[in-house]
């Protein structure tokens, strides 16, 4: 048995970058996301629907990559402006409908 393709976000200067792969496999849809901390983790949610508040998944380039900018959030995580891109894995969390963000 295999195991499923791993997903990475880079994250630094206050903003999460997200690959095209990542965002069709887990955001299909979605056009904002909500990063949320419970329990020690970091999540980030897909919003969807006609108002879903949170954060806009801007497109980056013409490869469908996204990018959500959250200055304030990731700064109380070392990971505000000025600060250097650092890639964290992703694990689709079926029971929280989001991707745990894993070391942040």
């Amino acid at each position: 048995m295999s195991s499923p393709a791993a997903h990475v976000a880079l994250i630094g200067n206050g903003r999460v970058l997200l690959s095209h792969a990542t965002c069709e496999q887990h955001l299909r849809g979605a056009q904002a996301a909500v990063l949320m901390q419970r329990e020690g983790q970091v999540y980030l949610v897909p919003l969807a629907g006609p108002s879903p508040g949170g954060m806009l998944l801007k497109q980056r380039n013409a490869q469908g990559d996204r990018v959500l900018q959250a200055t304030d959030f990731l700064s109380a995580y070392g990971l505000g402006p000025l600060a250097a891109e650092r890639a964290f894995e992703l694990t689709w969390v079926e029971l929280a409908g989001a991707l745990r963000i894993e070391g942040l």
